[in-house]
């Protein structure tokens, strides 16, 4: 599992590169770098630039179809690797420990329930119990990365409700109090969250609702369902344990546009709006459903493919998000149109990433003067009355490593967030005490403890207020997040 993280600081908006005529953007830039590295006609020059094009374009399929199978190419339920059988959810029953070094940027503030489903033969119902005022969220995404739909507080309200997902040109009849949503794709995943506040009693709470999360073949409804166990491939085609953006990187170019070929042709079809893509990679032989057989002019062509298009990709960090008083403000994600570059790198650093309706991230790095956050000073964060994050659904504070790992310490404490009856200035005003050592006890509410070294904070906005102040469209919106002051 991959958690969203955009974890790069940016300092430019986002969504420059690929619109309108971002192909010629990318094509004069190829071109260039081809030129510089070796003689070329202008045909293998023009090769070059569109399957560039075409990585990029490919990128979030092939990044969401390795970690399907990574995911799923197990018989029966894993929480230690959080690995499960195709149909089935798992519930991860608490947040990782402290020391905990698997999945970097962990939260703790919701417990994940995720699934993966193949509604290519027939839909697949999901559904859940009454919520009451618990706030959650069930965002779903086709293999292409986009999401689908969301179920959940900001969008459903509180109310049990069963769906059918259906996959690519199912037509039928549902059952009466069914809602369907459509998947463009055969493939997609569900990546459910649920508010926890971390004591056992709500550990409890939530455990409760988690059994009652199911996903069941259409032609089950109305009868008890016991999930299958998993097929496994004794012999996948890549490993199971790699990060995904290494399996990639180590794929050779050709078996990359074979893979996402024989993707495009059923399991997952390219929108109407990628039509004008589509066209250009057909010109090098890259047709969707079609085997992948390029000539030896083009083979040389792609030689260089894979490294200057992931080069564009680690460039696009510079664009991904607006710094705003030291904090880096990410840019919307969840829904990217034709902006291929944009959901490639989403893909690569914060897959699958939610709509920014219903999260958004902001990441600091340095202080409000540019310095590197580090426990040797004491910081302070000032939230003017009114002015606290404006979320709809919770907002939290975590603490990370320079790795994005929490911070093991006494209090055992990752986060600050008003669930830890933070303490209000007579003005109604709130400061928050970031430092190694406590500030007192009478401050230990507010207070997030820091390594001793450099390190990362993480502020979570869920379901973001869209009147003002509100942090909507981000990195442009009514609120200003208040930076983090050195006090020593």
């Amino acid at each position: 599992m991959s958690i969203p993280r955009n974890v790069d600081p940016a300092q430019a908006s986002r969504r420059t590169l690929l619109k309108g005529a971002g192909g010629l953007a990318l094509t004069a830039w190829a071109m260039t770098r081809s030129h510089s590295a070796r003689a070329q006609t202008p045909v293998a020059d023009t090769v070059t630039a569109t399957a560039i094009e075409a990585y990029l374009y490919g990128y979030s399929l092939m990044t969401s179809e390795i970690t399907r199978i990574q995911q799923t190419n197990v018989d029966k339920l894993d929480l230690t690797s959080l690995r499960f059988p195709m149909g089935q959810f798992i519930n991860v029953p608490e947040y990782p420990p402290a020391d905990y070094r698997g999945v970097t940027a962990p939260n703790a503030d919701t417990l994940y329930s995720m699934a993966w489903l193949d509604v290519g033969d027939e839909p697949w119902l999901f559904s859940h119990p009454d919520m009451g005022d618990r706030y959650y969220l069930f965002p779903m995404y086709s293999l292409w990365m986009p999401v689908i739909d969301v179920p959940g507080t900001r969008t459903t309200g509180g109310a049990a409700m069963t769906y059918a997902i259906t996959g690519p040109g199912w037509s039928g009849e549902l059952p009466d109090g069914v809602s369907e949503i459509k998947s463009p794709t055969r493939y997609m995943s569900i990546l459910g969250r649920t508010y926890c506040t971390g004591t056992k009693e709500d550990y409890a709470a939530v455990h409760a609702l988690q059994a009652q999360y199911k996903v069941q073949p259409l032609s089950t409804f109305g009868q008890d369902y016991t999930p299958q166990a998993g097929p496994v491939d004794p012999n996948p085609p890549f490993s199971m344990t790699d990060k995904v953006r290494d399996v990639i990187n180590d794929m050779p170019i050709e078996d990359y546009f074979s893979m996402m070929a024989k993707l495009m042709g059923s399991d997952a079809p390219p929108a109407e709006e990628d039509a004008a893509i589509v066209a250009r990679m057909a010109t090098f032989g890259l047709v969707p459903g079609e085997p992948f057989a390029p000539d030896d002019a083009t083979r040389a062509a792609l030689q260089d493919v894979a490294k200057l298009g992931y080069q564009q990709i680690e460039a696009y960090q510079s664009k991904s998000g607006t710094n705003q008083n030291g904090w880096v403000i990410p840019g919307a994600t969840g829904a990217y149109g034709t902006d291929y570059l944009a959901r490639a790198y989403v893909a690569a650093y914060g897959y699958p990433a939610n709509l920014s309706a219903d999260a958004v991230y902001p990441i600091a790095m340095t202080d409000g003067a540019g310095q590197t956050l580090n426990g040797r000073n004491t910081y302070t964060i000032h939230f003017d009355k009114g002015q606290t994050p404006p979320a709809n659904g919770f907002w939290s504070i975590t603490m990370y490593d320079t790795g994005y790992f929490f911070y093991p310490n006494a209090l055992n404490k990752q986060t600050v967030s008003p669930r830890d009856s933070l303490v209000y200035n007579d003005d109604g005003s709130l400061d928050l005490y970031i430092q190694h050592e406590s500030p007192g006890a009478d401050r230990e509410a507010n207070w997030l403890p820091a390594p001793a070294d450099d390190f990362i904070l993480m502020m979570r906005l869920y379901w973001p207020k869209t009147e003002a102040p509100s942090i909507l469209p981000p990195g442009h919106g009514t609120w200003t997040i208040p930076p983090v002051t050195k006090t020593n």
